[in-house]
């Protein structure tokens, strides 16, 4: 099979390489959408491979569909960026990465959550200068406070086993409850009573039409004042401009996130010596009690080696007229 690597980076070469077996690759820096889907035009590939940011809608499907694409390979577990209904109208097949590593993302969040907390970012600057003053970097302690935690799939799950074991107590909400987690004492309860309730939520559900800006400001009104709120899911199941406003009412007392709203234009890409024109962005970026890192939050040796193996599965499934393990 033929494959065409969009937003590719040089670790999604280092991996996929490891692990492509006997198909052939062609890799493209530039993320897929209506404006660069003619990159791969007459190059004979039966497969496309994308990332969170790229924009598969209906018409750039259809453009797909016209080059001879068969398939298109999620190096991620949430398709929100593909038109799944358009896609199986066409005839392509889409796959993901369902369980790269939920440890990856769960530990990520937990990092986020120290970090915020204990201000061992804020601590390392300060020693750096030779500022050994403990002056405002008092944290408190996970234990016996509550976590909210908003989706309970493999990576909730995952979280709260880390956040068990800090003692904390956890509510969670979710359309289904998991009897994994049930087990490990979580009490589910609805999504208002965990948001006030809470004093940590975290996000670990899909971006759906459900879930977009499920944090808005009625939300933001019930929850704790100083809450932390920890976002590794994707960006708009958090409405920016409410958590904003949060922030500066000191509702939200921290804020981690590892995706923003409008990322798209920003994260996977060295912007050093720019100017970065997003409004919001810049807010947030001005806030000390808040901590962005760039949708890092799977990138582990584990989860890249996933990622590729579960790609090249797919591929050779396909090849060989097998079902799709992994499809959607």
């Amino acid at each position: 099979m033929k494959l065409a690597v969009f937003s590719s980076h040089d670790y999604d070469k280092e991996y996929l390489e490891q692990y492509k077996q006997h198909h052939e690759v062609q890799y493209f820096e530039q993320a897929l959408d209506i404006n660069t889907v003619n990159l791969i035009k007459d190059l004979n590939f039966n497969c496309v491979c994308v990332f969170v940011n790229d924009d598969l809608n209906e018409d750039v499907l259809s453009q797909l569909k016209k080059q001879g694409i068969k398939l298109v390979a999620l190096r991620c577990a949430g398709f929100n960026n593909v038109d799944i209904n358009a896609a199986h109208q066409l005839g392509i097949s889409v796959v993901r990465v369902p369980a790269y590593s939920p440890n990856s993302v769960a530990e990520h969040a937990v990092a986020l959550m120290l970090t915020l907390n204990r201000k061992t970012h804020k601590a390392y600057n300060k020693i750096t200068s030779c500022n050994f003053s403990l002056d405002g970097l008092m944290g408190f302690d996970l234990h016996g406070k509550t976590a909210g935690i908003i989706g309970t799939g493999r990576i909730g799950t995952e979280l709260v086993k880390i956040l068990s074991g800090f003692g904390m107590k956890i509510l969670a909400s979710d359309l289904t409850e998991n009897p994994a987690c049930i087990e490990l004492g979580v009490n589910y309860v609805s999504l208002n009573e965990l948001i006030a309730h809470s004093d940590i939520i975290s996000l670990h559900c899909p971006l759906t039409t459900k879930t977009n800006h499920i944090i808005n400001r009625q939300a933001i009104k019930q929850m704790k004042q100083g809450v932390m709120l920890i976002n590794t899911s994707r960006g708009a199941v958090l409405d920016t401009v409410a958590v904003i406003e949060g922030l500066r009412n000191k509702t939200i007392g921290y804020l981690g996130i590892d995706v923003y709203e409008y990322e798209a234009d920003l994260f996977f890409t060295d912007m050093s010596g720019q100017v970065v024109e997003d409004h919001c962005f810049q807010q947030l970026q001005h806030f000390d009690n808040v901590l962005i890192t760039g949708h890092q939050a799977f990138f582990t040796q584990e989860a890249m080696t996933e990622i590729a193996k579960t790609t090249f599965n797919s591929l050779t499934e396909l090849e060989n007229n097998l079902p799709l393990s992994n499809s959607l």
